[in-house]
C-alpha cells in the first residue's frame, strides 16, 4: 500500500468520496471510463486554509484536470464543485 504524507486523514467509510466523485461525473458530464481521484491534504502556505480537498479527473491525454476546494473533504458540497469547474 502507497501511503501520502500528505494525506491527513484516511477515510475507512469512503461514502463521501464516492458522493463526491459521482458529483464530480455529473457536474463534468464525464464518460464512464473517466478516472476521479479525491484527495485531502493538509496546506502549510501562508493564507493557505489548514485543509483542502484536491481532485483530479484524468480522462484521456491532454485532456486531465485539477480542481482545488480550500475546504475538508466532508465540507465539500455540491455547489463547491460547481464554483471549482467553472
Amino acid at each position: 500500500m502507497n501511503i501520502n504524507p500528505m494525506v491527513t486523514r484516511r477515510y475507512d467509510d469512503n461514502t463521501k468520496v464516492l458522493e463526491l466523485k459521482r458529483m464530480v461525473s455529473e457536474c463534468l458530464s464525464l464518460p464512464e471510463e473517466a478516472t476521479i481521484m479525491v484527495t485531502q491534504l493538509q496546506c502549510s502556505e501562508p493564507g493557505c486554509p489548514p485543509l483542502e480537498t484536491v481532485i483530479a479527473v484524468f480522462t484521456g491525454p491532454g485532456k486531465n484536470r485539477q480542481l482545488k476546494i480550500h475546504k475538508p473533504l466532508e465540507d465539500v458540497r455540491r455547489e463547491d464543485i460547481m464554483r471549482a469547474v467553472a
